[in-house]
């Protein structure tokens, strides 16, 4: 659970560039939704660890594409499936435009997969699917991240058809 917190910080951090990044609408109306739910799931999974006597502060350390001294964060960060590298982040900090949109949908459905390698690896764990509000959330981000995939997959589909005419 604290690494989907902090898994799930890092696609906070990458919708937070979109307004200053791109003027693409429905990429816009997009992350404005990635970024509601992740934040929403981020406060569930802090309220899940505090009820059962964990810490949820130890789970947000800073991100690294943020701070590039923090070394032991960023080895494992990129550990942790589908989490962008330092490398990706700063490529997608430095893009404008169509250049951003594309690496945005990119890496956000590189990002969702990743979660999706979470949520297989959690119920292949014994006994992960006894926690009923667990059980919940679990299949309900698998749902919504299968869904954005599919709509990030369109979309970027479409990018590339406008790019080539």
């Amino acid at each position: 659970m604290q690494g989907m917190i902090m898994h799930h910080a890092q696609a906070v951090e990458m919708t937070a560039m979109i307004p200053s990044h791109t003027q693409n609408k429905d990429l816009r109306s997009l992350g404005a939704r990635i970024s509601s739910s992740q934040s929403d799931e981020i406060n569930f999974m802090k309220r899940w660890l505090v009820a059962r006597g964990e810490s949820a502060r130890k789970a947000m350390p800073k991100m690294p594409s943020m701070d590039m001294s923090h070394q032991t964060s960023q080895e494992s960060m990129a550990r942790m499936p589908g989490m962008l590298t330092p490398q990706q982040m700063e490529a997608l900090q430095k893009a404008k435009g169509v250049e951003f949109d594309r690496l945005f949908l990119a890496g956000m459905i590189q990002h969702h997969n990743g979660a999706l390698t979470m949520v297989k690896d959690l119920f292949g764990t014994a006994g992960a699917g006894q926690d009923a509000e667990l059980f919940n959330f679990a299949t309900d981000a698998d749902n919504s991240q299968l869904a954005e995939i599919r709509i990030m997959e369109t979309m970027l589909k479409k990018e590339t058809l406008e790019e080539k005419r």
